[in-house]
Parts: C-alpha cells; structure tokens; sequence
C-alpha cells in the first residue's frame, strides 16, 4: 500500500494571522511578518502530525492510493477521511499498462471515519494479477480554514505553538496531553487484530 499527497496545503489556507493572535505576538510594529514563515512551517507541521494521528485531513488536497489487492472486494475501506470525491479509479497491469474503471460499475460510500469503495451490483474491478490498483480521492474537511472541526483547529495551533517553543531545546516530541485529548474523538479504532482496520 502507498498512499502519496499529490497537492500541498495551499499558503493562503493556512491561519497565520490568527495563530499570530494564538501565541499573543506583538502586532503594529514594521516586522509583524518577520516570523511568518517560521509560523507557517510550524502549523504546516502540527497539520501533518495531527493527520497522521487521526487519519483525517483537515484542509482539502489531492492523493493518490495505490494498492495491490483488494482487503474486501465487495467495499474497500479507504485509508484517509473524509473523502469528497474519488478522483481516478485505475488498474495498472504487470507492464505498467493502464485502465480506467467506468465510474458505473462502483460508488463512493461516505463516512466521517472510514469512507469505502463500493461496488455497483457486485464486486469491485479485478486487480490485475501481479498488478496494482489507484484511487485518485481528494480528501479533507474543506479548502478553507473554518471548515474544520473546532476541536482538531485547537489542537493544531496548540500543537504549532508546543513545536514552536520547543524549536531551540531538541525536546518536545510528544504530543501534549491537551492535544492528545482534542484529536481523540477523530482517531480510528482498530477492531481487527494484525490486518488493516
């Protein structure tokens, strides 16, 4: 399994000013935008780590997953949520060879923790033998900054300001107890004991 991010978080999606506001940084001065980008890099940070720990994207972008077989050929879970739309649904044979999957013979089944490839009046496309398969998805809660869920726009700016004030001290690896709360309710449940849940 591979799962690649095709876009980034577009800059001006991402809530410098309203962090700057966050951490209570002077304002009205001639280099209010001096630490912008060092803002920037670390909310980029805290997204990435508060993603990786949920499985759900928060601003809107684009992935590609790529998998060699089917876990339930009837309806596949995706691995990231939630999913607004499935962008490509491709079999690449053994010599790389392409095929696309008529948009006819499967749906996209919606949920906020795990979204599914469904298919239509039986199972999904046969992944070709030695082959693979790719869904394009565009993934995420929108592409602005107030779609998010208030919890999970919390618990990044409170992440971003622990990497913050952590940038000099080579400490700070842990995920603040605080954050660790506020991400809890997204976190997936694993059910299923050593397979993909």
């Amino acid at each position: 399994m591979m799962l690649v991010e095709q876009t980034t978080v577009p800059a001006e999606a991402l809530p410098v000013a309203q962090f700057k506001d966050h951490m209570r940084l002077g304002s009205g001065f001639a280099d209010d935008d001096l630490q912008d980008g060092l803002l920037e890099t670390h909310l980029r940070a805290a997204i990435a780590a508060i993603e990786a720990r949920t499985g759900k994207i928060l601003i809107s972008r684009e992935f590609a997953w790529t998998i060699s077989q089917w876990r339930d050929v009837y309806r596949e879970p995706l691995p990231i949520a939630p999913v607004a739309a499935i962008t490509e649904f491709v079999l690449i044979d053994r010599y790389g060879i392409e095929t696309t999957v008529p948009i006819s013979s499967w749906s996209l089944a919606p949920d906020t923790h795990r979204p599914r490839l469904i298919g239509v009046d039986g199972p999904l496309a046969v992944v070709p033998q030695d082959g693979s398969v790719r869904i394009g998805m565009l993934a995420g809660f929108g592409a602005e900054w107030s779609d998010l869920p208030e919890d999970l726009a919390q618990a990044t700016f409170l992440l971003a300001a622990h990497f913050y004030e952590f940038r000099h001290a080579g400490q700070g690896g842990d995920i603040p107890l605080g954050v660790a709360a506020l991400i809890a309710p997204h976190r997936n449940v694993r059910l299923f004991m050593g397979g993909r849940a």
